[in-house]
């Protein structure tokens, strides 16, 4: 089981933050990969904090990748961030808003890293035949992260999830935490709440059809820059990773794994 976390935003203490995640997903046996974002250019308002920037975020993507040897993930929003990021991470990760952007798809396949493309809010599960098509399936995933419904809310059909794993030979995702955000529902900022998040991930899990779980963790969720509500702290992140092994174990008993 892929496990994808780390904080909305790259700050300039995520060494420890990716440190600590590292650690309790080895520990259960799941191959960990450090994800925080550069730049935040779709954030609700244009007051809204971005983020550090390419310059002060390369050496610290570096210094994970180095010291720690574990796998990092970023996401991209035009084809110049590619040519750059592609130097100092391991997976290029297309936000949901802009997943039939053929360009940036194009520009992000065509470096040979592993492309993980987030399924857009407005698309249904087979939907994702068109980004297939631009990008094939190779070093690609597929991720989920809630359906648009109504006003400020994300829902989750979770037949989605099997019909993607039955019919696209990728890895598929699982984001926990951006599936209970509210976007735009604080008004200038989104909103979410994090103690649906376990639920959800358990739920993802037993039903057999994902391959990693993606969440955001922070050690002080109500103080981060972005994504606080809907982010884990390390406590909820250590007591789902567990979860998570139990009913990934539970899966390998009946037969779903």
């Amino acid at each position: 089981m892929k496990i994808i976390a780390g904080p909305c935003q790259l700050e300039e203490d995520s060494f420890e933050v990716a440190k600590y995640c590292q650690r309790i997903a080895e520990e259960h046996g799941m191959e960990y990969y450090f994800k925080a974002s550069f730049d935040k250019a779709n954030r609700t308002s244009l007051n809204s904090e971005r983020g550090l920037g390419v310059e002060r975020a390369m050496p610290i993507f570096d210094d994970i990748r180095r010291n720690l040897r574990c796998k990092v993930v970023t996401d991209v929003h035009t084809t110049g961030q590619v040519a750059i990021m592609k130097e100092v991470v391991d997976v290029l990760q297309i936000p949901a808003f802009l997943c039939r952007q053929t360009d940036l798809l194009l520009a992000a396949k065509n470096t040979g890293k592993i492309v993980n493309v987030k399924k857009g809010q407005f698309l249904a599960p087979w939907d994702v035949a068109g980004i297939i098509s631009k990008v094939g399936e190779e070093n690609v995933w597929i991720t989920e992260r809630g359906t648009s419904f109504g006003y400020n809310t994300l829902v989750n059909d979770f037949t989605g999830l099997q019909y993607m794993h039955e019919n696209y030979r990728t890895p598929i995702i699982f984001d926990a935490t951006h599936s209970v955000q509210k976007p735009g529902g604080a008004g200038t900022v989104s909103g979410g709440n994090r103690n649906y998040v376990p639920a959800l991930i358990r739920a993802a899990v037993a039903t057999g059809h994902v391959d990693g779980i993606f969440m955001e963790v922070h050690p002080d969720p109500d103080n981060a820059p972005s994504d606080g509500p809907n982010s884990l702290n390390y406590a909820m992140y250590e007591k789902v990773i567990k979860q998570i092994q139990v009913m990934h174990d539970i899966g390998v008993i009946m037969g779903v794994r």
